[in-house]
């Protein structure tokens, strides 16, 4: 119901992570990573599916041994999302996981020893059509660039970038995209926006090691959102130390907040007072939680009481101004003669969201196939 998002984005190469475009304007992707033993196969595929169900679009899973490199081709065989391999140091590790159909590989080609090294895996990597993310963090700069700045700033994080991207460039790579991450909302941000001033490769954000779920979903939300607003990034990734699945909700969470892309549910909510004529807070928290499953794009606004309730009711896809006993139902802006008692609130409304997002979904079914029909 609400207006598309006016964010011009800034223009970049296109390049692919399996199937899922990243860069020139398509989706911004959602990300995350396990926290599982990569050796533990059946834990780590659990966990990738758990990921799949709320959406993600890009898993990254650490293979920092050879024995994670055999369980990767087990998990690889298991699941459907797109797999990015994170490899650090060891550039046999690289050209195994290649071997086993990675999508992705995360490795900053100046850390994997040698030229022949370095070219053997871009080589593998052109032949396979595998991109590579070059991910710069604020912790583990090369030892001159701290030597030469004397702690993180942007321009460190930009020169190491650069030196990576550098190496690509003449060996006639473009396939990649850049991060520059920090744990410094602030450092993240002007690091990002040197960079994208600077390269034309798409740009993977994330404020590194952000904190607990609910500290690093708000520093993650104003980094990332200061730089979206102004057009930069291709895909992303909350980091939390939490559920992974926590990092793809907040990553949903962003983009819908900044209208830049729909999935799922946009709850409006009152933070609630005196005047709330049922449990608000209860009614969104329950919704939240049962309505996990649905991807359709919606507003559904629930507000306590008539002073706001009729004014974002009507910009919503389903709404609910409080009322004494019986509350006020609208649907697509309309107001309904039916009305819902406060005490089955929950149930009433999931009801009538379930219904809505099947409707939707079949609408969109039925304009896909006369396209084609066409």
């Amino acid at each position: 119901m609400h207006s598309p998002s006016p964010i011009v984005r800034r223009k970049s190469k296109r390049i692919y992570v399996g199937k899922v475009p990243v860069g020139d304007g398509a989706p911004i992707s959602v990300q995350s990573m396990t926290n599982t033993r990569t050796t533990d196969v059946e834990a780590t595929v659990k966990q990738i599916h758990a990921l799949e169900r709320v959406g993600v679009d890009i898993v990254r899973v650490s293979v920092p041994t050879m024995d994670a490199a055999e369980a990767f081709k087990q998990i690889k065989q298991q699941v459907s999302v797109p797999l990015v391999a994170d490899i650090h140091f060891d550039y046999r590790i690289a050209l195994k996981v290649a071997e086993y159909g990675v999508d992705c590989l995360r490795i900053n080609p100046g850390n994997i020893g040698n030229e022949e090294r370095i070219r053997a895996v871009v080589d593998c990597a052109r032949d396979k059509n595998i991109p590579i993310r070059i991910g710069i963090n604020a912790g583990s700069l090369e030892k001159d660039i701290q030597e030469k700045y004397g702690e993180p700033t942007p321009e460190a994080l930009l020169e190491s970038a650069m030196r990576h991207v550098d190496i690509l460039d003449r060996l006639n790579f473009d396939q990649f995209k850049v991060s520059v991450k920090a744990s410094d909302v602030f450092l993240a941000v002007q690091s990002y926006r040197l960079l994208a001033a600077r390269i034309e490769q798409p740009l993977h954000l994330g404020i590194t090691e952000a904190g607990g779920m609910r500290s690093g979903a708000v520093k993650s939300a104003i980094g990332l959102g200061m730089l979206l607003s102004e057009g930069i990034g291709d895909t992303l990734r909350i980091s939390l130390a939490a559920d992974p699945v926590e990092e793809v909700k907040v990553g949903f969470d962003i983009l819908k907040a900044l209208r830049i892309r729909s999935r799922g549910i946009n709850f409006i909510a009152c933070p609630t007072c005196s005047r709330q004529e049922f449990d608000v807070i209860g009614t969104v928290n329950a919704l939240e939680q049962r309505l996990e499953d649905i991807i359709t794009p919606m507003d559904v606004s629930i507000i306590g009481c008539v002073v706001n309730g009729p004014g974002e009711a009507l910009v919503s896809t389903i709404g609910v101004t409080g009322g004494h006993n019986k509350s006020g139902f609208y649907e697509d802006g309309v107001r309904q003669k039916e009305r819902f008692d406060n005490e089955q609130m929950i149930d009433q409304l999931e009801a009538k969201i379930r219904a809505k997002a099947l409707m939707l979904d079949d609408s969109k079914r039925i304009d896909v196939s006369q396209i084609e029909d066409k």
